[in-house]
């Protein structure tokens, strides 16, 4: 039995180091096209991000109604300050990516994993908040008797609408990061040796 097994896996062996050229070469390739599309995601957010962030931050409006400003809402604030956050971030990861050197260690990996996640929620909640709001202004609440505030501040209500939107394609490019990250990372593990752990477990057993 244990004859079988030694031919069985050199057999294996030599499977690797016949293909061995191939596959790495193959991965190498992978590798490449897969930073160049990680940087461009990474690139995107800043432009979005940015263009989001001015579009709110010059969103004021002051007619004969009176007066309405993005500052007024909390929403729209953090809004604000989650577009800022996922700029910087995109400019300071997208710098480590675009070098392979400094991206290939597991530490970076493991960081740029659970950033990305954060970032992720942390704009998709800016967005979601702020289109509840937007939603609030442009159609009233009969329940508690508000009135559409879009139909009085119209302008106001389109840069709203603007700067929400390309808050969600950032958000889209974020969730695509997340997968990224989430396979750079976890296909570094190889998979559990079945049989070093059988063996352990039946030598443990006859101990017992």
């Amino acid at each position: 039995m244990e004859e079988g097994s030694g031919v069985l896996q050199n057999s294996r062996s030599d499977k690797r180091l016949i293909g061995g050229e191939g596959t790495h070469e193959e991965f190498e390739g992978n590798s490449s096209f897969l930073r160049v599309v990680e940087t461009l995601l990474r690139l995107f957010p800043i432009v979005l991000s940015v263009t989001a962030l001015v579009i709110m931050l010059k969103n004021s409006e002051e007619n004969e109604h009176g007066s309405v400003s993005y500052t007024d809402l909390s929403a729209f604030r953090y809004l604000v300050h989650a577009n800022g956050i996922c700029a910087g971030y995109s400019l300071l990861s997208v710098v480590f990516v675009a070098l392979p050197r400094l991206s290939s260690s597991m530490s970076i990996n493991w960081t740029f994993f659970l950033l990305d996640q954060v970032l992720t929620y942390l704009i998709l909640a800016a967005g979601a908040a702020s289109m509840e709001v937007l939603y609030l202004a442009e159609k009233g609440n009969a329940a508690t008797a508000w009135s559409s505030a879009c139909s009085v501040f119209g302008l106001f209500c389109h840069k709203l609408t603007a700067s929400i939107a390309i808050t969600f394609v950032a958000v889209i490019c974020y969730v695509f990061l997340s997968l990224i990250s989430s396979y750079k990372l976890f296909t570094k593990y190889d998979a559990p040796d079945i049989s070093n752990i059988s063996k352990g477990v039946h030598i443990s057993a006859f101990h017992g």
